[in-house]
């Protein structure tokens, strides 16, 4: 039996009468702005949504992207990038990076005391400014014949996910700018022949975060864990739908 449909799953589900900190991950708090009742279904109940597939090639992109953006770390200089976008920035140097670049081990975290919930989260990379102001870095990479930005409604969930990345480093004590980038890596698809490469066009997106909205949703977050009610699924929530749609016909048999 698949995990992510287990009814018997009762790992990390959360326990109303417990005193433990609850751990929840960025993408876990993306999950309740999507959908409540897919949250509290995962988290409460044990059943989460179908697993996405891995996308290597992303993660290839984002392995070497930290390899090259980790020479210039140790040299204590400017990559190419941040020269050719007029960013007054090196990559940060620090002790607990690969902790912080480290999801599985929880990555850089925070404990959220009114609501007991520790949140974590892995950055892909953060870089120092001439005012010692930290700036999170994120990498994204696909291929499209438009340019890439953030335009789409699906890329809030890009936005959301360095603003959480903001809001640990500063509960941790960091200053940090609102101003985050994405690192964007673009594979080009109008090459005459692939000869056994695939390039790409890298382009470099601000963006200026607000993280306002965090503190409101863990204790809504909260709310949703302690409460014995099954909570009203997101208008736009696929998942939702689908399940909805297929009880229909379930029912009818």
């Amino acid at each position: 039996m698949s995990e992510y449909y287990n009814p018997q799953k009762t790992k990390k589900l959360f326990a109303p009468d417990s005193d433990e900190p609850y751990v929840v991950s960025r993408s876990g708090i993306d999950l309740f702005v999507e959908c409540p009742r897919c949250f509290y279904l995962d988290k409460r109940l044990g059943t989460a949504r179908p697993p996405g597939f891995p996308f290597s090639l992303n993660t290839a992109v984002d392995t070497l992207l930290k390899k090259e953006f980790d020479i210039h770390r140790a040299a204590g200089s400017q990559h190419p990038l941040m020269k050719a976008y007029g960013i007054d920035a090196v990559p940060f140097d620090h002790d607990d990076l690969e902790e912080w670049r480290n999801s599985r081990t929880q990555g850089i975290k925070y404990l959220h005391r009114p609501t007991n919930l520790l949140v974590r989260g892995g950055v892909d990379d953060v870089w120092i400014n001439h005012k010692k102001e930290l700036h999170i870095v994120d990498y994204k990479a696909t291929s499209k014949s438009s340019e890439v930005n953030l335009d789409a409604e699906w890329q809030n969930g890009y936005k959301r996910q360095v603003e959480v990345y903001q809001w640990l480093f500063r509960m941790n004590g960091f200053p940090v700018s609102n101003i985050a980038y994405f690192v964007y890596c673009n594979g080009n698809a109008d090459k005459e022949a692939f000869d056994a490469k695939l390039e790409f066009d890298i382009k470099v997106i601000p963006y200026e975060g607000n993280d306002g909205w965090i503190k409101g949703t863990l204790t809504e977050m909260k709310k949703c864990l302690v409460s014995d009610e099954l909570p009203e699924s997101s208008a736009d929530c696929d998942y939702c739908a689908y399940r909805k749609a297929a009880a229909k016909h379930e029912n009818r048999k």
